[in-house]
């Protein structure tokens, strides 16, 4: 079995897709039907950036969802199964027809304009720790008011979300061989993202959603969904849920997969899954190059 797995926010780059748009007219069209959708030049943001712009998470995010969905487009190909990570899940629930690209391009630029507007700067944040121990970093933060888990990405790197305070008294008392604060703006997939799914749910059930074609794999539970319903409430409930990766990907394998594509820029899922599960099947497909399997 072949599963599709879409990069999320951290993955974009200034340049990514250019290749692809410049020598398939396939995904060109992707990129203006974005353009149209959002209303001003999202592809010039894409292509020249600067940098400081294009990682904005309201631009960030249909950003990669433009790029993963266009490769995906042009390479034509239906998978067994698919996953995303936290905002490519959205990717990955177009690409299985759940929702139009219209829709779902629509829909993450408001996620992301809700997200970066949920919290005041100096809140709150993220903090990656490395190389530490899931049991003793779960003990800490069940002992912590005002942090928990936000990503299972590994077993070698859990993500922890929440105010700055009680972050640094997690950093304090976790031991691990690197912790590293990541570059966001707000405690992303934590309790504190209540508001933003409220928000975002409101303007989800304006949209029409439909059954994905293949089974999707989702973060909040872990678990293949296959209906309108709750693909719906599964991209609503991720906002504040951890990012179950990890055990994703191993629910994917007891499933029966044996192959992984990472479509979409960058090579971070890929280098996840590795972990994960050695001995898999790993491609990528970023659209620079040919656009084939």
């Amino acid at each position: 079995m072949r599963c599709f797995v879409f990069p999320g926010q951290g993955s974009q780059k200034v340049g990514m897709g250019e290749e692809v748009y410049e020598n398939y007219p396939a995904a060109r069209e992707i990129f203006e039907r974005a353009n149209e959708v959002l209303g001003f030049d999202l592809t010039r943001i894409i292509f020249e950036g600067p940098e400081e712009l294009l990682t904005l998470t309201q631009n960030a995010q249909p950003a990669l969802l433009t790029v993963s969905y266009a490769i995906y487009r042009v390479l034509g190909q239906r998978p067994h199964c698919a996953a995303g990570h936290s905002l490519g899940e959205w990717t990955a629930f177009v690409a299985a027809g759940t929702l139009s690209f219209e829709d779902g391009v629509y829909l993450v630029r408001k996620r992301g304009e809700f997200m970066s507007e949920a919290a005041p700067p100096g809140f709150g944040g993220m903090l990656a720790i490395l190389g530490g121990d899931q049991e003793e970093i779960e003990k800490v933060v069940s002992e912590i008011d005002g942090v928990q888990v936000a990503n299972y990405n590994n077993p070698g790197q859990i993500v922890l979300s929440g105010r700055t305070e009680a972050l640094k008294q997690a950093e304090e008392r976790i031991k691990a061989k690197r912790k590293v604060y990541l570059k966001v703006s707000a405690p992303f997939h934590s309790e504190f993202m209540k508001e933003v799914e409220e928000r975002l749910w409101e303007e989800m059930k304006k949209r029409e959603f439909s059954n994905p074609a293949f089974p999707v794999y989702v973060n909040a539970w872990a678990r293949p969904v296959k209906t309108a319903s709750e693909a719906m409430e599964a991209l609503k409930v991720q906002i504040s849920s951890p990012v179950l990766w990890t055990q994703s990907v191993l629910k994917m394998v007891e499933d029966g997969v044996e192959e992984f594509v990472e479509i979409g820029p960058g090579r971070v899922l890929t280098g996840l899954i590795k972990r994960i599960v050695p001995g898999k099947t790993l491609k990528n497909i970023d659209g620079s190059g040919e656009v084939a399997l």
